[in-house]
């Protein structure tokens, strides 16, 4: 059998990877949540007391389509790569949880969307 040695820096390098991306998205987090409560703070000012309707609709559409394809696309590269392995589930996973959100939101009764809306 033939061995690599990574470099020392290549090492590093990928040891640094997954910290920086929970990094970045604690980073997107904290933006987020400071942009929706200063939002809050000038809706009040403004006297709009008003509650922001969320999309929940809208929402599982769009994740469940995403984790669809991002699992599809998952599935058959690990499925190329290395075949029936425990790599699979990769793509498995994510494919999974799409298809079960897209379910979700084929067989949900949407009763916010039969509320007339206030224009």
């Amino acid at each position: 059998m033939e061995q690599t040695i990574t470099s020392p820096a290549a090492q590093v390098i990928i040891a640094l990877i997954p910290i920086v991306g929970i990094v970045i998205g604690g980073i997107v987090i904290f933006f987020s949540l400071l942009w929706i409560h200063h939002e809050t703070k000038q809706r009040i000012k403004a006297g709009d007391f008003t509650k922001k309707r969320f999309n929940s609709r809208a929402f599982t559409l769009l994740i469940g389509l995403l984790l669809t394809g991002l699992g599809i696309m998952l599935s058959v590269f690990f499925a190329l790569l290395t075949g029936v392995s425990p790599a699979l589930l990769g793509g498995l996973i994510p494919f999974t949880i799409g298809f079960c959100l897209l379910l979700f939101y084929r067989i949900y009764a949407w009763k916010d969307d039969a509320r007339p809306t206030d224009n």
